[in-house]
């Protein structure tokens, strides 16, 4: 896999790419939305596999009762209720930042999210943020709901487009992994096989 933990990647990295896959929704946001306000740049990938807690049930009740919030003379001024797994996310994590000040404005633009993992991302390294993940803190016989999933039942329509597009780059990414592979044992065994005796002489005075 490409993903790897969070240690220092926080840190260090400037552009953070996080893969929501087997993610809370609100703990991931609430984190990332720290991370903003820092200063650092994220990306959020595979928005449609973030896992909320709760049955798709219950998840789609709280959503019928979150579209019934509406300008009652105007609608069309909002309030909106976006479908898409990445806009929902980034509207959760709206919520945790002081986005009608210019600082929290200018985090909210520090923030991507995308359904799938498109170009360029697809090959950058990937992290995952261990104190959100599902599995380290959702008891195992929680219900739960993928968002992709429940923005299919409330009208989001490109769950099959998304689906298709993550198979044709899996294969992608396979081939290019191989690729990869066999050209780090290339390197490995030309390194092994390389007689070095000459240079080792001049460089061994100098401490190498």
């Amino acid at each position: 896999s490409n993903a790897e933990y969070m240690g220092v990647f926080f840190i260090m990295s400037d552009t953070i790419v996080i893969d929501g896959k087997g993610h809370l929704l609100g703990r991931l946001a609430s984190i990332v939305a720290k991370q903003l306000l820092f200063g650092k740049k994220v990306v959020v990938v595979r928005a449609e596999a973030l896992i909320v807690s709760g049955s798709l049930t219950r998840n789609k009740i709280k959503y019928a009762q979150f579209i019934k919030k509406r300008m009652n003379t105007n609608p069309r001024r909002g309030p909106f209720h976006f479908r898409s797994p990445a806009r929902i996310f980034w509207r959760t994590l709206r919520g945790m930042l002081p986005h009608k000040t210019v600082k929290g404005q200018l985090a909210l633009g520090r923030l991507a999210a995308f359904e799938g993992i498109p170009e360029p991302y697809d090959k950058k390294k990937r992290v995952v943020v261990p104190s959100a993940l599902k599995s380290l803190r959702l008891r195992a016989d929680r219900n739960f709901t993928v968002l992709g999933e429940l923005s299919k039942e409330v009208g989001w329509g490109y769950t099959d487009l998304v689906a298709k597009l993550e198979a044709q780059r899996k294969i992608k990414e396979q081939a290019y992994y191989a690729e990869k592979k066999a050209q780090v044992a290339l390197k490995a065994k030309a390194a092994a096989s390389a007689d070095l005796s000459p240079v080792n002489a001049i460089l061994a005075p100098l401490g190498y």
